[in-house]
Formats: structure tokens, C-alpha cells, sequence
């Protein structure tokens, strides 16, 4: 990841801090097993994407209160995110009811409204490509492309 926060391991609790674009973990030993301990950075990483040095969401950067619509559009977009990211490293999740009803208990809180659940998770897949630098790799072989002297012959 690009201009990734810290990461700190120094209270036992997990979040993002955006003011000072830092990440707390409590240690992994603190976890029942390691996938959580991974689902939980992945969350917060994607939190972090959020920062005005990155993709700059503002239900990051404008101060939200707990519950309200924006807080929970941003931890819809943290925990789909979250999950996209388990799915890519192929880290197996034996049971994702737990996701699920943390996702459906932010989109109850929006009244159900479907256009909130597609809007976050195209924040998500922002912030996952954001994470894997995917679009900075398409633009550097578009570049390559660009400089390539070959001529199709037709």
C-alpha cells in the first residue's frame, strides 16, 4: 500500500485514527485466531484510505457522530472492504454471519436504502485498489503502451 499509516500495537483495542493517520491493532495474540486478527487491520486499513493524503472520503475526514448516516456508510465501506480483501489473500473466513450482520445492522441504520449499500461498495473497491496499487499498475502500463514503438502492421 502506498503511503500506508503507521501501524501500532500499543492498546487493546482496534481503530483508525485520522487525525494523526495511525492505525492501532491490539496484538495478534489477543485474537481467538489470526484470520481475525487480519479481517480487523484490513478493516482500519480500509478506514485509513479514507485520509486526505488518499482517497480523501470525507465520512472519514468530516467529523461523524456514532450511528449518524455518514458514520455508517463509512463502516459499511470498511467492513465490504474488508471483505473483498480476505477473499484476495485467500484467507478463509469458516463463517461470514458475523460480516453479514455487522453490515445489515449500518444498513438498517440507513433504513434499508439499497442506493447506500452500492454506494459503499464502490468505496470499497476504490480503497482495495487503492491498497493494491492497481490503479497506479494501469497507469504504468498504459504508459508503457504509450512508449512502445511497435506499429501494428495493418
Amino acid at each position: 500500500m502506498q503511503n500506508r499509516p503507521e501501524i501500532t500495537h500499543d492498546a487493546t483495542s482496534a481503530f483508525y485514527h485520522p487525525l494523526n493517520d495511525y492505525i492501532n491493532m491490539p496484538k495478534m495474540e489477543l485474537f481467538y485466531e489470526s484470520d481475525g486478527y487480519y479481517m480487523t487491520l484490513f478493516h482500519e486499513l480500509i478506514h485509513s484510505t479514507g485520509h486526505s493524503s488518499r482517497l480523501n472520503r470525507k465520512e472519514v475526514m468530516d467529523f461523524n457522530a456514532f450511528g449518524s448516516g455518514p458514520y455508517s456508510i463509512e463502516e459499511l465501506t470498511a467492513e465490504i472492504g474488508a471483505c473483498y480483501l480476505m477473499s484476495l489473500t485467500g484467507i478463509y473466513i469458516e463463517d461470514f454471519k458475523n460480516n453479514a450482520a455487522y453490515i445489515e445492522g449500518w444498513l438498517k441504520r440507513l433504513k434499508d436504502d439499497g442506493r447506500f449499500i452500492v454506494f459503499a461498495c464502490s468505496q470499497a473497491q476504490k480503497a482495495v485498489d487503492f491498497i493494491l496499487n492497481i490503479n497506479q499498475k494501469k497507469e504504468e502500463h498504459e504508459q508503457v503502451l504509450a512508449e512502445d514503438d511497435f506499429v501494428p502492421p495493418f
